[in-house]
């Protein structure tokens, strides 16, 4: 009967002949399956609804399509007439007085819902859910109820300020107020989900650091510049982000609410991709419109990082 005796280790990690070869564990083996059996059905919808739609939209941006005949090569034809578009800059003027408007309100005023919910008393889960009913309402019903709400002979907006002696305004009819109606209407709608995000972000703050406070003398108005407001830095650059993005696509409340007038003030970069594609059947300059659009989002994304990056160093 022979005996085998294992030599020593080899150098350099190898195994000798009688030494059983390392390797992941069969558990760790089965995860790393699953994880790829789960991951692959989400990624192959992603590539063929996101991915494909996106490239063969990139290459219409450089042709002149009308979906009755084929497409035709342009090259920067497209670019170089956006350059020239002045309905296009007008389109941005109205977005970035939107956003002007629209996103520090939405912050301030979901933080401040977050703040006052943040409480343990039995009625605050039905606030919550009253708060964030809005959301999940259809954009197109929303903004079709508050264009009646808003009306500016027998809306109750104006009927209500008339009872206070207010002359309420046109609202959605006058050039001066339609952008303030838009953004009125997709503030109720939006706060509810950045109030929960500003929820989860208060409830993650250590409560020493309130303890710390409390001990230090520290009243309320302190206690939030010092301790509350720094520590959601994150949450504040995460919901300031999703805000510029979401208002830069605005569509739904433009297009229901005021069709983009009176006299292109609410007309929106989406809305005039919209026009240029479906009614003047232009879509190699509509594709040419929307990555320019996508360009312009991705560096006001990272000028907002970079800003938030700069407060906390």
């Amino acid at each position: 009967m022979t005996q085998t005796i294992a030599g020593p280790p080899a150098v350099g990690g190898r195994a000798s002949p009688g030494q059983a070869k390392p390797g992941r564990s069969p558990l760790s083996r089965h995860q790393a399956r699953a994880g790829v059996l789960f991951a692959t059905p989400p990624m192959v919808l992603f590539v063929i609804f996101t991915v494909l739609p996106v490239a063969g939209a990139l290459g219409l941006s450089f042709t002149s399509y009308d979906v009755f005949t084929p497409p035709s090569w342009a090259g920067l034809e497209n670019y170089a007439r956006l350059m020239e578009d002045t309905t296009f800059f007008v389109t941005l003027k109205n977005i970035l007085f939107y956003c002007v408007m629209f996103v520090p309100l939405m912050i301030a005023v979901s933080l401040l819902l977050a703040v006052a919910l943040n409480s343990r008393l039995p009625a605050m889960g039905v606030f919550r859910t009253i708060y964030y009913i809005p959301v999940v309402t259809s954009p197109v019903a929303a903004a079709t109820v508050w264009t009646w709400m808003l009306n500016s002979h027998y809306g109750p907006i104006n009927e209500i300020l008339g009872f206070f002696g207010i002359q309420g305004p046109a609202w959605v009819g006058d050039s001066s107020t339609a952008m303030v109606s838009i953004v009125l209407v997709t503030l109720w709608q939006g706060v509810g989900s950045n109030m929960l995000i500003y929820l989860a972000g208060l409830q993650n703050i250590p409560a020493h650091l309130y303890e710390a406070a409390a001990l230090d003398g520290a009243g309320r108005w302190a206690t939030f510049a010092h301790v509350t407001w720094p520590q959601l830095r994150l949450t504040t650059l995460f919901v300031t982000t999703l805000s510029l993005i979401g208002a830069f696509q605005l569509f739904d409340q433009a297009y229901v609410m005021t069709k983009g007038g009176p006299g292109n003030s609410t007309l929106t970069p989406v809305y005039q991709i919209y026009e240029t594609a479906f009614n003047r059947l232009q879509m190699g300059y509509a594709s040419a419109q929307a990555f320019t659009l996508f360009l312009i989002i991705v560096a006001v994304t990272v000028i907002n990082m970079r800003i938030n990056r700069s407060d906390e160093t």
